[in-house]
């Protein structure tokens, strides 16, 4: 089986594309190898290497970023997407996209269903569902996942940030009105592989088990990775004055998991553990 990744040395890339290469024919590009905005070079580069199946997840998710510039957000998450799915039609590859919680407004308090009907808030999110919805319809066999609050090596994340400014402050101050769940690059890479495997198609919520708010996690981040003596103090998020509005409540029930009898994610507890685990050794 031929498979492709795209955003290949990013932070879930970087992880799943030596898990994949462990039973599958593997390839991985990023923006060095072609930028995905461009069409015609991302027909070139699939008809090329004719996979199979194609792992998308190449994307622009610095959130205030798209918020400040909504034309790049579109481009990459939006157009882009709706490329790759078009090289995948072209060649008849199936296809799995990363898209996000930030699809969601946050509103309810309910963990939110595959079914329910998305409503983003920002530019970021608006540009992840145009992605969904591209894919849904070029591409015959695909694979929607939707995921939240990564963090994992390879990249830059939010467990590693509260990590760095434990080494230079002595008060950190962190929204504690939004909650959602955290999810270890680690466990979501196997999962991916495991619905790829697995035959599975349409829309699937995959994160971290449990739920907390991001003061909780930097509370967590911040006793287990060694620094119980950095104060960590509770802001909202009106107070934190960020660029892009975020949904204060985007934990995602993962349904379809259990409806394919595939096993949850371990909780988010245990994915900081392990993490915290790996960059300390």
């Amino acid at each position: 089986m031929r498979v492709l990744v795209t955003g290949a040395r990013g932070m879930l890339g970087s992880v799943l594309l030596p898990r994949l290469r462990e039973k599958y024919q593997a390839w991985g590009v990023d923006q060095e190898d072609f930028d995905i905005v461009d069409g015609s070079a991302v027909v070139r580069a699939v008809c090329d290497l004719r996979p199979e199946f194609v792992f998308h997840l190449a994307a622009y998710t610095d959130v205030d970023g798209c918020e400040a510039n909504p034309l790049k957000a579109e481009q990459v998450n939006a157009l882009g997407t709706r490329n790759v799915a078009r090289a995948c039609a072209e060649v008849g590859a199936g296809m799995l996209y990363i898209s996000s919680d930030y699809v969601f407004d946050g509103w309810g308090r309910r963990p939110y269903r595959e079914a329910d009907c998305p409503h983003p808030l920002s530019a970021y999110g608006l540009a992840k569902l145009r992605g969904e919805r591209d894919v849904q319809a070029l591409v015959a066999r695909h694979i929607i996942v939707r995921s939240s609050w990564l963090y994992g090596p390879g990249g830059k994340n939010f467990v590693a940030t509260i990590l760095k400014l434990a080494k230079e402050r002595t008060e950190l101050r962190v929204v504690s009105d939004q909650r959602g769940s955290p999810t270890y690059t680690r466990h979501l890479s196997q999962k991916l592989v495991e619905l790829f495997a697995h035959g599975s198609t349409g829309v699937f919520h995959v994160t971290g088990s449990g739920e907390c708010s991001w003061f909780e996690l930097a509370a967590a981040i911040l006793q287990s990775g060694g620094y119980p003596q950095v104060r960590v103090v509770p802001i909202t998020t009106q107070e934190s004055g960020r660029l892009a509005r975020r949904p204060a409540f985007s934990v995602l029930e993962n349904g379809r998991l259990a409806e394919s009898e595939l096993a949850p994610l371990p909780p988010w507890t245990q994915g900081l553990t392990e993490y915290l685990r790996e960059i300390q050794a």
